[in-house]
């Protein structure tokens, strides 16, 4: 059944990061990835909120690792990086590597902060 769900919650966020990553990206005249920037930030932040959560193990499989595992992406986030690095615009894969994890690490805190301090 865990299985089941994880494929169901990765159905509906690998589809979510696609169709965002684009929406997002179209936005924007730049080299750097502001697409997959968001959708990893917004996962990271949507897991933090999971974490302090008192989920059960169904539900942390279904939107954990099912929904925010299929909607960020680090295979993305690397070839995007390298991509960058190797295309000469090194500064931007810099910034690409320390703002995604700074960022990602703030916005999963801050989740998991505020999910605290509203269940109380």
């Amino acid at each position: 059944m865990t299985v089941l769900l994880i494929a169901l919650g990765a159905a509906v966020g690998a589809p979510l990061r696609y169709l965002t990553d684009r929406a997002v990206q179209s936005r924007h005249d730049s080299a750097f990835p502001w697409g997959t920037f968001t959708v990893n930030v917004v996962g990271s932040l949507l897991l933090g909120v999971l974490v302090g959560w008192p989920a059960g193990p169904a539900v942390t499989a279904l939107l954990g690792t099912g929904f925010c595992g299929a909607l960020t992406t680090y295979s993305t986030f690397s070839y995007e990086t390298l991509r960058l690095a190797q295309g000469g615009h090194r500064l931007l894969a810099l910034a690409n590597v320390v703002g995604s994890v700074a960022v990602g690490l703030a916005a999963a805190a801050a989740g998991y902060a505020l999910t605290r301090v509203l269940l109380g």
